[in-house]
């Protein structure tokens, strides 16, 4: 059975979440296919076949720092992996974690799943250490872009003519401070996110 051996991460109503690791690659890459929303929408296409592999062992851009890259699968008690979550900690500056991929079972729309799964991530981010959060929404996918907003993220600029594979986006680069310090404090540290640099 899948997910035996995994490290839980954390536990939120019926769901736990765990560490994937690179043998998990082919229920990952399964998962993305059967929910291929985020890609069509994002990459203009549907997840390549090698789309598991690409999300896992993805490089930054040069030059940003960071401590440490993971991806969360959020299972059921069935072992069935019913969301899809990557994340990196100390992005830029100490507790800045970005948010890369939260891709939900469509199959769970709208059932109030993905805000519970969510909640339970912001805390287990929060435990770690994080001050901010931070994370890139396209415009126009109005679904994310409520949802981010409803969960209080704050859009601190925006970047134009963003290349995806097959699609060309605007992307909103939204902050959610979940420490003391606010978003002026985190536009002071980290100076690409100020609205007026190029």
């Amino acid at each position: 059975m899948p997910f035996e051996s995994n490290q839980i991460l954390f536990e939120v109503d019926r769901y736990c979440a765990i560490e994937l690791v690179s043998d998990d690659l082919t229920v990952i890459q399964k998962f993305l296919e059967d929910n291929p929303a985020y890609f069509l929408t994002a990459d203009g296409s549907p997840p390549a076949n090698t789309q598991a592999k690409e999300e896992f062992e993805s490089e930054l851009p040069e030059g940003w720092v960071f401590t440490s890259k993971r991806a969360i699968g959020f299972v059921d008690a069935n072992k069935v992996l019913t969301a899809f979550a990557t994340t990196v900690s100390d992005l830029f500056v100490d507790g800045v974690w970005h948010i890369g991929l939260f891709i939900l079972s469509t199959d769970k729309y709208g059932q109030g799943v993905a805000r519970r799964l969510y909640d339970g991530l912001e805390d287990w981010l929060k435990a770690s250490g994080a001050k901010w959060l931070r994370l890139g929404v396209i415009v126009g996918n109005a679904r994310a872009e409520r949802f981010w907003e409803r969960n209080g993220y704050l859009e601190a600029r925006r970047r134009y003519g963003i290349t995806m594979k097959n699609a060309t986006n605007t992307v909103r680069v939204m902050i959610k401070p979940i420490g003391e310090a606010g978003l002026s404090e985190y536009l002071r540290l980290v100076s690409r996110d100020r609205p007026d640099t190029p």
